[in-house]
């Protein structure tokens, strides 16, 4: 006599639960040793083979989620952060030595909110020369980096932020900027957030090509905020 009944479908629910709690342990481990966030694919390396890397990272979450630390998704790599609400209790004021010119936040709001974009074109947007101080300025800082070459007469350089500008600003993505509400209420732009609305808010006066993947590595961000992000929505 034959058994018709249907096989035992193993789903998450019947993993062994030892593999598990080894596998979220050591995930835990590595993300506090890692001074940067790990990606996945790095994450898969180390854990045990056929780990669900979603699955683990989202239960270490849950066990941190009323802790003083978070574990959080950040430039799209997994890193330990303060808990949001403990944030002010570990602020520690300092003199601050020196400030970005008003040159060199507006460029690189224009390049955070238009990328990949090239010189020319900031140029265009500001209405002014732009200066070599100012781009070596926010290469030094690590914030931005060249793309790649426009696929246009001359084969003009673009721009486009960095992932240390994602990590300094605790963003995942480029979709994640904020808006210009959001930065004077965290007092981050000061005088500087009204010249930055304006440049955010006059794409149509300059006609960019839409980013493509296939032209750079940070087109796929930038193409997600739809070329036309309104900073007073909250950019996001």
């Amino acid at each position: 006599m034959t058994d018709d009944s249907p096989a035992l479908d193993v789903g998450p629910e019947l993993e062994n639960p030892e593999k598990l709690e080894l596998a979220e342990r050591l995930a835990e481990a590595i993300l506090f040793a890692s001074p940067l966030p790990v990606e996945e694919p790095a994450l898969a390396e180390r854990l045990p083979k056929g780990t669900d890397i979603a699955r683990v990272m989202s239960r270490l979450q849950d066990r941190y989620r009323s802790r003083g630390v978070h574990v959080m998704r950040v430039a799209g790599g997994w890193v330990f952060q303060t808990a949001p609400d403990l944030a002010a209790a570990l602020t520690v004021e300092r003199e601050e030595i020196k400030k970005l010119t008003r040159a060199q936040v507006e460029t690189l709001a224009i390049i955070a909110y238009h990328q990949p974009i090239t010189r020319p074109e900031i140029e265009r947007m500001r209405g002014v020369s732009l200066s070599s101080g100012v781009m070596d300025a926010l290469l030094d800082l690590g914030w931005i980096r060249p793309g790649r070459r426009r696929d246009a007469p001359g084969k003009p350089l673009t721009w486009v932020t960095s992932n240390e500008f994602l990590l300094h600003f605790g963003l995942n993505a480029v979709s994640d900027l904020p808006g210009i509400k959001e930065l004077e209420q965290l007092g981050l732009l000061d005088e500087h957030a009204s010249s930055i609305s304006d440049f955010t808010h006059r794409e149509e006066e300059l006609e960019l090509p839409s980013p493509a993947a296939s032209v750079d590595p940070d087109a796929e961000a930038a193409a997600d905020l739809g070329q036309h992000l309104d900073p007073d929505e909250g950019g996001r």
